[in-house]
Order: C-alpha cells, then sequence, then structure tokens
C-alpha cells in the first residue's frame, strides 16, 4: 500500500535575506522548524536545512533496509547506530553522500556484515532516490 507524507513550509522575503518555516508534517512528530540560506550554506545556528533532513532521512531508511536484509538473513541485529551526511555545495548542490553504521549482530563476522550494509545501501528507497548524488560512501563495521 503506498503512503504519503506531506510538509508544509512558509517562506517570507528573498533567498539572502529571508527565512522559513516548516509549519507542519503529516505525523505531527516535529514542526514548526525553522529554515534559511545562512542555516544551509554557513552556521545552522539553531535552524535546520534540506540536506540535515535528506540526511536523517537517509540514515533512517538505511536502517531499516539493513535491520530488514539481517533479518531476512538469519542475523537480526541487537543495535545499528547510523549516521548520514550530506554535503551541499552552493551553487552545485548536494555533492556528496556518506553513511557510517556500525553494528552489533550476534553471529555475523565482518565481511558479510559490510556486504549486507552495501546491499541495504542499494536497495534503501531514499539511496535510490539520491542516485544523482556524485560521490557516495559507504563506512560499515561491527562493534
Amino acid at each position: 500500500m503506498a503512503t504519503d507524507r506531506k510538509a508544509e513550509v512558509v517562506w517570507q522575503g528573498d533567498l539572502m535575506n529571508g527565512g522559513g518555516t516548516i509549519e507542519t508534517v503529516t505525523s505531527g512528530a516535529f514542526a514548526p522548524l525553522e529554515v534559511s540560506w545562512a542555516s544551509r550554506s554557513e552556521a545552522p545556528n539553531g535552524k535546520t536545512s534540506p540536506e540535515e533532513l535528506i540526511a536523517a532521512a537517509w540514515a533512517s531508511c538505511f536502517a531499516m533496509a539493513l535491520s530488514a536484509g539481517l533479518a531476512k538473513g538469519g542475523n537480526p541485529p541487537e543495535k545499528l547506530e547510523t549516521s548520514a551526511t550530506v554535503t551541499f555545495q552552493p551553487g552545485e548542490g548536494i555533492t556528496k553522500g556518506a553513511l557510517t553504521v556500525r553494528g552489533t549482530v550476534p553471529g555475523m563476522d565482518g565481511d558479510a556484515f559490510i556486504e549486507a550494509a552495501e546491499t541495504a545501501k542499494q536497495d534503501c528507497p531514499v539511496s535510490k532516490a539520491l542516485a544523482g548524488i556524485p560521490e557516495t560512501s559507504l563506512d560499515a563495521s561491527l562493534a
């Protein structure tokens, strides 16, 4: 079954001097969140950016995909600590993406874990949506 998720944003002013607010999201899990050009291209100063939200989406999607793949292979994880970094270069867009995962998976060796992580990176729907990023990497290891 398909699901729709929605976010509503209000922006006021021009790009350099204006700002916006993520007013609502479907789940109600967060909002309002402030966004601005400066928070995107310089220091965040307590505001978020599209890239930070993409990184959060990517890390959580990847962790879900890896968890599912490990369980399907007979090695459900005890814990997966995952981070994603998305690099934004003004004038170019998103130029890099990096995933890091440390897993606690009883009975699994490091090479098998790396292979499962590579598969999860390829199969994760957010990874597929980010396929246009010129450079991506994955650092996977067992804890």
